[in-house]
């Protein structure tokens, strides 16, 4: 939090999501543990849980004003995902220790050479239901913590009320979809790497500095950057310059620098 803490003390107005992956998969995995002795708890539970764990650690790195929301995320419950669900979480199982929890519903798909693992959906986030309370604590002067992990997906009922369900939001696309609702400015995606590149892996690899909205999205077109890491960033700085904002991706030490656009892929609508 040192890089962001660096922001704040430069003026800069900050608003933080984060990832939970590896949270959320910790929690399943003593979900499955302990299914005999305890009844496991819905996804959307471990979201929330994750949410605020990390959330509480990044609040106390930053200090005072400093607020996490637990943050849902409204999902459409007739999206294709939820009828095909393709997303991988928790560890590999057998077949038999996966026929337990097919009987409670869920869904598992066998991994060639790896074992059994259980696959949810992951719907297109349509809106951050508590970004105006992120709005509200960044107008009174908190850097505000929020959408953790895509946030808590949840669906709309037909007497309109709200109920969680069992997926997963994609955290880069919920970010997009989040700064757009607090009308954030520039939308910076950090991450382990400088910059997006072409022909990663290979001995052509190339990092893409400043780009336009068209071009950055011929080189998606071309395949090269993968749906398992670079490619949900990529479509998420995507979705959101192509309405007019910046955004970049960069590592998380030069975030300061890539507001400026001196490094990072930089994109601008």
């Amino acid at each position: 939090m040192r890089h962001v803490a660096a922001l704040i003390s430069r003026g800069h107005q900050v608003i933080l999501t984060h990832g939970n992956g590896p949270q959320v998969g910790n929690l399943l995995l003593k979900n499955q543990m302990a299914a005999d002795v305890v009844p496991p708890v819905p996804l959307d539970w471990c979201g929330a849980q994750t949410q605020a764990t990390v959330g509480v650690l990044i609040l106390n790195a930053l200090g005072d004003r400093t607020a996490v929301v637990v943050t849902r995320t409204l999902v459409d419950a007739m999206d294709p995902a939820f009828r095909n669900p393709v997303k991988p979480i928790g560890r590999y199982f057998t077949e038999a220790e996966a026929r337990r929890f097919r009987e409670l519903g869920q869904t598992w798909w066998e991994f060639p050479g790896k074992g059994f693992r259980r696959v949810v959906a992951s719907p297109e986030p349509l809106e951050i239901l508590d970004a105006p309370a992120a709005l509200a604590l960044m107008e009174a002067g908190y850097t505000v913590v929020v959408a953790g992990g895509g946030g808590v997906p949840v669906v709309r009922r037909a007497d309109g009320s709200l109920t969680g369900v069992e997926a997963v939001v994609d955290k880069d696309t919920a970010a997009a979809v989040l700064a757009r609702a607090v009308q954030a400015t520039v939308l910076v995606v950090a991450t382990d790497v400088p910059a997006a590149v072409t022909g990663f892996g290979t001995a052509a690899a190339r990092p893409i500095g400043r780009t336009t909205v068209e071009d950055l999205r011929a080189l998606q077109a071309a395949g090269h950057f993968a749906s398992g890491s670079m490619g949900p960033k990529v479509a998420a700085v995507l979705r959101f310059a192509e309405t007019g904002g910046r955004a970049v991706i960069t590592s998380l030490e030069h975030i300061g620098d890539a507001l400026a656009g001196d490094v990072g892929t930089f994109v601008e609508g």
